[in-house]
């Protein structure tokens, strides 16, 4: 699909309301789960490994719902991409606002982990904040799409993965905010083995590292999918952070992603293979 085409649809599907674009993702949703084998199986076998305490019913039932939750996302990029502010404000409820107000015009690091709901929080912070965020790198008219809905406020800075850590301290000491993803697995090479879900996870230390080199203070962001409209909230900014050692810090950023992913577990992104990389000797699971 040409980036032409899929502009074209996404400003068709944007008028519709947000509540209908969820009545619609339930049969899309059952059916990604059906069609997707492969992502269904990720998607299993994260939840058995997270959650060994439910029993099969439970577990599928969860990922049916990320399926519906997961779509109903994907249709409501086209209001990101073509909707005005005031309709954004509208299908965006931010709280917690007060916690991150301080930190404006100092080096601020948002902590966003992937909730299906990420995208929404930040583009909203973005129409009234310049900021930067880190984007990977891919082929095709939605990674055009996803880049275009990103910088569509305020020219923020988009920093691609594999250009490393230079530009990101460059863009914290311009005092930026810098909207950080941090959960996904990079490999052992990059990465440290930090606990996720009592599983040792390979994770980048990049948090409690970027925080020591550029005294930001940490402030998690959190969106949620809700009926009819999406919850940003920002929660307080760390205390002791960093303590020193990256280890510590590690583990503390991945307590906190899985407190909330325990909270909303239809919402965590469970169809990444989020436990690949193993330590030396211990077999893979997927």
């Amino acid at each position: 699909m040409t980036l032409r085409l899929l502009l074209a649809l996404t400003w068709l599907i944007h008028w519709l309301p947000f509540r209908v674009m969820q009545w619609l993702a339930i049969p899309l949703g059952h059916l990604l789960y059906l069609a997707l084998k492969k992502r269904r199986h990720i998607g299993q076998t994260n939840l058995r490994l997270c959650f060994p305490e439910w029993d099969e019913k439970q577990r599928a039932q969860i990922l049916r719902q990320h399926f519906i939750d997961l779509c109903s996302t994907i249709l409501a990029y086209s209001i990101l991409l073509h909707a005005s502010p005031a309709r954004l404000y509208r299908l965006i409820q931010i709280e917690g606002i007060e916690n991150v107000e301080p930190h404006q015009g100092q080096a601020l690091i948002l902590l966003c982990p992937h909730f299906l709901g990420l995208d929404f929080g930040g583009v909203l912070y973005t129409e009234k904040h310049k900021g930067a965020s880190m984007y990977a790198e891919q082929r095709g008219a939605f990674h055009q799409l996803s880049l275009k809905i990103r910088s569509r406020f305020n020219d923020p800075i988009l920093i691609k993965r594999t250009d490393g850590i230079r530009p990101i301290v460059r863009a914290l000491k311009a005092k930026l905010p810098f909207y950080y993803l941090p959960d996904q697995d990079m490999g052992a090479q990059q990465s440290i083995f930090s606990p996720f879900f009592g599983i040792q996870t390979a994770t980048l230390p990049m948090l409690g590292k970027l925080a020591e080199m550029t005294g930001a203070a940490v402030v998690p962001i959190i969106t949620t999918v809700g009926r009819g409209h999406f919850v940003s909230r920002f929660y307080p900014a760390w205390d002791n952070f960093p303590s020193g050692d990256l280890q510590q810090d590690t583990d503390r950023m991945n307590a906190f992603i899985e407190d909330i992913a325990r909270q909303y577990p239809s919402q965590y992104y469970w169809l990444h293979r989020r436990f690949k990389t193993r330590p030396e000797g211990e077999a893979g699971f997927y």
